[in-house]
């Protein structure tokens, strides 16, 4: 069993060694971490995964940001889970626990830059963010939306932009997920 839960000040250390091992040392230098840079997650959508014994396993974020004309939308990433629990269904599980939050707390849609044939199964494509531009250079073919509001992005266009509080901070409450060891899916990280 695994738990998710929201992130916690004494998560920051254990998450950031997590993403470096995860993405290496260019990770600082993408576009989406621009958008994030200086900033705090989205109230109340910012997770991490432990395991039984208290170990960080696991961790996604998602951030406000401006979605050109479709206007303020979230921002996912970077998700991340520990290589030696990797292909057990932690990332679908945390992916599905972030993307059922984020409807919950009444946003719109999602965004993300991360290999289309893994996000596809959670209703992300190219096609939602076809006229909208990262502000910087980003693979069109990895940068994907999801609408939570059908329509939300229908017709969206411009740039997108950071938004949303400056600084750190984070709250406490947690969710037990039992994963099966059945549980098979094959995890990827986005940026």
């Amino acid at each position: 069993m695994v738990t998710i839960s929201r992130e916690l000040p004494s998560d920051i250390a254990a998450r950031e060694a997590l993403l470096d091992r995860a993405f290496g040392p260019k990770r600082r230098r993408k576009t989406a971490e621009r958008l994030r840079e200086g900033r705090l997650p989205a109230e109340g959508l910012a997770f991490s995964v432990h395991t039984e014994d208290g170990r960080l396993a696991g961790s996604v974020r998602l951030w406000n940001i401006e979605a050109g004309s479709a206007g303020s939308v979230l921002l996912l990433g970077p998700i991340a889970i520990d290589e030696p629990l990797r292909n057990q269904g932690l990332g679908s599980a945390l992916m599905q626990h972030a993307i059922v939050e984020a409807a919950a707390r009444g946003h719109r849609a999602i965004m993300l830059v991360g290999d289309e044939p893994y996000y596809r199964r959670f209703g992300f494509t190219r096609e939602r963010v076809r006229d909208l531009r990262m502000p910087g250079p980003v693979d069109r073919d990895r940068f994907l939306g999801l609408e939570l509001v059908p329509g939300a992005l229908a017709g969206a266009a411009g740039v997108v932009t950071a938004s949303g509080p400056i600084g750190a901070a984070v709250s406490e409450a947690s969710v037990n997920l039992a994963i099966p060891s059945s549980s098979r899916t094959k995890s990827r990280s986005s940026s």
